[in-house]
């Protein structure tokens, strides 16, 4: 009895690892896994503005795993977001995202372009204050990322009906990012006090020197985002990870298509 008793224990342990305290295993996967969704799908009013699937960023060209201008997420950070933006609907407000799940050849892409230190052409807009050379050890750029574990999001806030937003071709005469918001690039979004993907202070989420409404814009996005789970990244205004985000330790690497 005592030795079928221990079988028993010895099974139930083994069920219980493999079902709860195992990760589940979607990273070899060459497509989307069943434990993401397409945001736009779940969430329809939601705006997209997917800078890194074309030339409007700090590497200024469309950067590598991104085949489609999609928001990609972990099933779990879309339900959070689809409540974000159901109360803010009720005030003529939208979400509108500018990253979302990120593949580990993006990041890659990125440490590639910030160790070519002759590649300034964004310069002027992005990193106006700082040397390029300085871009790691300040960590504005990394190994690594949670946009990569499929549960962080660029983000910012949209009046409804929504402006209508700027486009950019390569070639456009650029503008620094920390500029007020009618000398920088036209953004529809709230005036958060810097464009998105600024390398500069003023992003810092809770700078003091920007101005009463665009510090105001800031606490909404935050406190909105904060009440569904997601925390912000105190040096990025735009950046946030829910709290409960089910890959802690898994950086995916399957293309956006």
């Amino acid at each position: 009895m005592k030795q079928k008793s221990l079988a028993i224990l010895s099974l139930f342990l083994v069920l219980f690892i493999s079902n709860f305290l195992l990760p589940i295993d979607c990273r070899a996967e060459s497509r989307m896994p069943d434990c993401f969704v397409d945001v736009k799908e779940k969430i329809p009013s939601i705006l997209l503005d997917i800078r890194y699937y074309g030339p409007h960023n700090f590497i200024g060209e469309r950067v590598d795993g991104y085949n489609a201008p999609k928001c990609l997420l972990t099933q779990k950070a879309a339900a959070a977001l689809a409540k974000v933006q159901k109360e803010l609907e009720a005030q003529s407000l939208s979400l509108k995202m500018y990253d979302c799940y990120r593949p580990q050849r993006a990041v890659d892409h990125f440490v590639r372009w910030a160790r070519d230190i002759n590649d300034t052409k964004t310069k002027k807009e992005f990193y106006p204050t700082i040397r390029k050379r300085d871009l790691f050890r300040k960590v504005y750029i990394d190994t690594r990322s949670g946009h990569s574990r499929g549960s962080s999001v660029d983000v910012t806030i949209v009046p409804l009906p929504a402006p209508e937003q700027a486009s950019y071709k390569p070639g456009d005469p650029l503008y620094e990012c920390y500029l007020p918001a009618e000398k920088r690039f036209q953004d529809n979004s709230l005036d958060m006090g810097t464009g998105f993907d600024c390398f500069h202070t003023l992003s810092h989420t809770a700078n003091k020197t920007i101005g009463e409404k665009q510090r105001l814009n800031r606490v909404l996005l935050k406190s909105i985002m904060e009440k569904y789970g997601f925390n912000n990244y105190n040096k990025e205004w735009w950046h946030f990870t829910l709290r409960s985000e089910p890959f802690r330790k898994t950086y995916f690497d399957f293309v956006i298509e």
